[in-house]
């Protein structure tokens, strides 16, 4: 007849050694999905802030597109002539004399801030039953000083729907991005771009194509200067060109 084995209570139980090495074990893991998780709210918030830092800028881009694809033809009672004008501003970078006021709107000198862009007659105007004016609707964009200390410039956009008023009216204006150093608009004439244009003298009232070159201001502290971004609009509407001729002899 045998006896059943008795069993002892720490026969069964881990030993220091084991504890220590369990505990080391499970640091080095947790230690590893800290590092993960870490990691990845960084990246989450890094994207997150670049995203709204882009908002603006897309949007922008989108506006000023869509103002100057739809550009009217000059010359008719609601849209006046493709125009720049010649101003004179002085900067931190020197004296600017005579320069086109389409050719750069620049934040180098604190002064720029009247500088407007072109009047561009522009089709996008909304029409509803809230508001008595067309489509077309007057558009220009001017720098201005940043009401926050923020770096560079706001960009504005200037918007005149009332285009027949029996009394002055102010513009609205609309802002749109802020940290903008530069911005300049040049026009296409089929071989070059010029930084001026003026329908009246032109044989197609408008540009082939306009370009824009916005800059941005560089961060604080930064070596390199800000990015610059290049917009080319391409403008179907033209003024018409076919003339009809008399003929002479009885020749049809």
């Amino acid at each position: 007849m045998t006896t059943p084995r008795q069993h002892h209570p720490w026969t069964q139980s881990f030993t220091l050694l084991e504890v220590l090495l369990a505990v080391v074990v499970f640091s080095i893991v947790l230690g590893a999905i800290h590092l993960v998780f870490y990691s990845a709210i960084r990246l989450r918030n890094k994207t997150t802030m670049e995203l709204e830092n882009a908002a603006p800028l897309r949007h922008a881009l989108a506006i000023i597109k869509r103002d100057l694809a739809n550009v009217v033809v000059p010359g008719g009672t609601l849209s006046g002539q493709l125009q720049t004008t010649t101003t004179a501003t002085t900067g931190s970078q020197g004296s600017q004399s005579g320069r086109s006021q389409a050719g750069l709107l620049s934040a180098a000198g604190r002064n720029a801030q009247g500088l407007t862009s072109p009047e561009f007659y522009t089709a996008v105007g909304i029409i509803n039953d809230s508001v008595p004016w067309g489509e077309v609707e007057r558009v220009s964009y001017y720098l201005a000083e940043p009401t926050n200390y923020a770096i560079g410039m706001d960009l504005f956009r200037t918007v005149t729907r009332n285009l027949l008023p029996t009394l002055q009216e102010e513009p609205l204006d609309q802002w749109l991005m802020g940290g903008v150093e530069s911005i300049a608009f040049y026009f296409y004439d089929g071989t070059r771009w010029r930084d001026s244009w003026d329908s009246t003298t032109e044989t197609n009232a408008l540009p082939p194509a306009i370009k824009v070159e916005l800059a941005l201001a560089a961060e604080e502290g930064a070596q390199a200067p800000g990015a610059v971004i290049e917009l080319v609009v391409p403008l179907v509407a033209q003024a018409r060109t076919n003339q009809t001729t008399q003929t002479t002899g009885g020749q049809p």
